[in-house]
């Protein structure tokens, strides 16, 4: 209690918050992105690809800045253990996603089916949530009960994800298709729902800082 009330008075480094919310704000930005490499003709896709891949890399360097601010930071907003967990779920979300059409053209997956349009919805819902909890953070005691209901939507949404997964999966095996066609769509159905894994990995990590405030 004396070492909370001790740091409240003490001043932080705010701009790790301003910092999650531009990695969120990329988040939406690869899965807008992604779903135009799913939906782009064959000779557009290289351009769509690179779009994508100019989104990994503005995140990439928020999330250096931010590494390297925390190593220069006196005081921070919350412990430093969660700060950098909190920047490398969020920049893992990006790379995985950036690697989704790299590994579609290396097993020479072309057709798009219907589990990896819905991973991606849902991977934009979760985004969108990202954007709406991290400025929260800013005042997480009072923003508690706004950050528990986000958190929650977020696993809810993992959830989904899940499901869709052992589906699609299963409808996989079924099909039966060449070694190289169930490899590719196999990685290309993990790739996705390990992003909404990393959004959900935010979440919990949320929901702990939280507890450490209220």
């Amino acid at each position: 209690m004396l070492l909370r009330a001790f740091r409240s008075l003490m001043p932080k480094e705010e701009r790790f918050i301003d910092q999650f919310v531009g990695q969120a704000r990329h988040i939406v930005a690869a899965a807008v992105a992604l779903e135009a490499v799913m939906d782009a003709a064959p000779e557009e896709r290289p351009q769509r690809i690179a779009a994508l891949k100019r989104v990994e890399k503005d995140a990439d360097h928020i999330a250096k800045d931010a590494v390297r601010d925390l190593h220069r930071a006196f005081i921070t907003p919350f412990d430093r253990s969660d700060i950098l967990a909190l920047i490398n779920a969020l920049d893992d979300a990006i790379d995985l996603m950036d690697e989704v059409p790299r590994h579609a053209t290396l097993y020479g997956v072309e057709r798009v089916d219907e589990p990896m349009r819905q991973f991606v919805a849902l991977i934009h819902q979760q985004a969108n949530v990202l954007v709406e909890l991290m400025p929260l953070l800013g005042a997480i005691a009072r923003n508690a009960d706004r950050i528990g209901p986000l958190c929650g939507r977020l696993s809810e949404l993992e959830d989904q994800a899940d499901d869709i997964l052992r589906g699609a999966l299963q409808a996989l095996i079924n099909e039966r298709p060449d070694m190289i066609a169930f490899l590719g769509r196999r990685e290309l159905y993990e790739k996705l729902e390990a992003v909404t894994d990393r959004c959900d990995d935010v979440g919990d990590l949320v929901a702990g800082i939280m507890l450490d405030h209220v």
